[in-house]
């Protein structure tokens, strides 16, 4: 718990200098929780949350989403579908601000994943 965060340390070790555990970056800011959209990028994962916006021409909520680029250390091992926390950062890159600290888990213990077979 050396960031500042009430997040567990990873099991393992990498030796990226950009890991919050294990590296020299520090965060700061707003910590954000959403889904893993993509990883098709190198040291990089698009992060996804969805969230409800009041219309009050309709008296309706419409569904809004945001998807922020962050940097997934080696140690964590991102896949899609994962629920994860990602923390602010000084800026890695144009777009990237975040790093991911937390893989989140549900009522289970076991790592929230989507299924990819269909009922």
């Amino acid at each position: 718990m050396a960031l500042g965060l009430n997040v567990p340390e990873p099991e393992t070790d990498c030796a990226d200098e950009n890991c919050p555990f294990h590296g020299s970056l520090a965060v700061r800011g707003q910590t954000v929780e959403g889904t893993v959209a993509s990883t098709d990028m190198d040291k990089s994962v698009v992060v996804e949350r969805e969230y409800d916006v009041r219309v009050p021409k309709y008296d309706r909520l419409m569904k809004r989403r945001s998807r922020v680029p962050a940097h997934a250390p080696e140690c964590l091992d991102l896949a899609e579908g994962e629920t994860v926390t990602i923390a602010e950062c000084r800026p890695l890159s144009k777009t990237k601000s975040h790093v991911v600290v937390e893989r989140v888990e549900d009522a289970n213990g076991a790592a929230a994943t989507e299924t990819g077979g269909e009922a």
